[in-house]
C-alpha cells in the first residue's frame, strides 16, 4: 500500500523564529511585556502541534507498515487455501456415511429379514435378495 499522501506544509515560523523576532520600539506601540508574554505562548502551541505531528506521523508508518505485514499474510493465505483441494462438508460426509450404513443394514439384516416373513417351504433358491 504505497499511498504518499503526505501533505507538504509551507511552515514560515518555528518555535526559534517566533522567540528571535524583534519588533520596533514606537511611541503608541503594544505593551512589550503582553507582546512576549503571548508570543511564549504560541511558542508553547507550536511546540505541542510540532510534537503531535511526530507522533502522529509515526504512528501513521507503524500502521502502514502493519497494514502491509497483514496485507502480504492474507495473500499467502489465499494462495494455500486455492492450492489445497476442498474438503466436503460435514453434513455431507455424514449423510454419506449414514446412506452407506443404511445401505449395509439393508443388505446384512434385510435378508435376515425376508427369509424370517416367508413360510418355512418357500426360499429364495436364486441367491439374490428383493428389495
Amino acid at each position: 500500500m504505497d499511498n504518499n499522501n503526505d501533505a507538504t506544509f509551507n511552515i514560515q515560523l518555528d518555535p526559534k523564529a517566533i522567540l528571535d523576532k524583534s519588533f520596533k520600539k514606537a511611541m503608541r506601540g503594544y505593551d512589550p511585556d503582553e507582546v512576549d508574554e503571548f508570543l511564549d505562548q504560541v511558542i508553547k502551541d507550536y511546540e505541542s502541534y510540532n510534537a503531535e505531528l511526530d507522533r502522529l506521523n509515526e504512528d501513521n508508518a507503524r500502521l502502514r507498515s502493519r497494514v502491509d505485514e497483514l496485507t502480504k499474510q492474507l495473500s499467502v493465505s489465499k494462495s494455500i487455501a486455492g492450492s489445497t483441494p476442498q474438503q466436503p462438508s460435514a453434513s455431507a460426509t455424514n449423510y454419506d456415511i449414514l446412506k452407506r450404513l443404511s445401505n449395509l443394514e439393508r443388505h446384512v439384516f434385510g435378508s435376515k429379514l425376508s427369509e424370517q416373513s416367508q413360510p418355512q417351504g418357500e426360499s429364495h433358491s436364486s441367491g439374490i435378495d428383493q428389495y
